[in-house]
């Protein structure tokens, strides 16, 4: 029941969101405008002081390297599959891939880990990993399917990192770590308040993102074949229930469940100590 408490406020704020949305109190632009307030602004504040007080020493690399198992099994048997099972294209087969195995750890995993296990430190760590890893392998593999000489954009791809406002924030954050480094008591008040509205922003912009609207006839057309039945289903089923269940025997192997299990456990109750306080 814990667990499930947890989540209520999570689906209240998704569905304040559709409902806004919905009934035109936030305009028509809600969506869109919530989730660059939140990618820009918001969720770049929490990430930055979640890993700037957060010692070097805390870093789950064993999680990590779990969950790094389990992105690339699932990331690599969906680009596969796309192939022998669908007889998609060669340059659909890395978006299948990705659909499959990339997970939404920012707009909507930290939240979720903020509300439910009241700590971001592991969702920060997936979010550079994804970001830093598997992000440039797809874009490489675009490129070399998009370009008629199989040139690949270097720049563009090196650059990333300093284009994206998420993983800035937390490579900022764990250099502030890695050196001690602290910021003025103004600029941290700052960046507390700012960092408040990140979980509630993203989670309207969420519910307003499930409410669509008819397209205009101005909008462009489908450019990619959409996907079958099938595929949707195995995409799911990839997502879902493979991934984790890679992820949960990595873990054994890596004599993780235990102590990942408790660490949850005291999170929750701290966050709800914290809440009933």
């Amino acid at each position: 029941m814990n667990l499930v408490s947890a989540f209520v406020p999570i689906w209240i704020l998704t569905a304040v969101g559709y409902a806004a949305c919905r009934w035109g109190l936030l305009g028509e632009a809600v969506a869109s405008v919530l989730g660059r307030f939140v990618f820009h602004l918001a969720m770049p504040s929490a990430l930055f002081l979640a890993l700037s007080r957060m010692p070097l020493s805390a870093f789950a690399g064993r999680s990590l390297l779990a969950f790094a198992v389990s992105t690339a099994a699932v990331v690599g048997f969906g680009w596969v599959g796309a192939s022998r099972l669908f007889g998609r294209e060669p340059g659909e087969r890395p978006i299948w891939g990705m659909a499959a195995g990339y997970v939404n750890s920012a707009n909507l995993g930290i939240p979720i880990a903020t509300q439910v296990l009241g700590d971001v430190s592991f969702l920060a760590e997936v979010v550079l990993l994804q970001v830093l890893v598997v992000t440039p392998v797809i874009l490489v593999a675009l490129d070399r399917h998009s370009d008629p000489a199989g040139r690949v954009r270097v720049r563009r791809i090196a650059s990333l990192p300093a284009r994206n406002p998420v993983i800035l924030a937390s490579l900022l954050g764990v250099a502030c770590s890695a050196t001690g480094l602290h910021l003025p008591s103004a600029a941290g008040a700052s960046l507390t308040l700012l960092s408040g509205a990140a979980v509630p922003a993203a989670l309207v912009a969420l519910g307003a993102s499930l409410h669509r609207t008819a397209p205009s006839p101005a909008e462009p057309a489908e450019l990619a074949e959409p996907a079958e039945p099938a595929e949707l289903a195995v995409i799911t089923a990839l997502k879902l229930v493979a991934q984790p269940v890679i992820a949960y025997a990595a873990g054994l192997v890596l004599h993780l469940p235990g102590v990942v299990i408790s660490w949850s456990l005291r999170a929750v109750a701290r966050r709800r100590a914290g809440c009933s306080g």
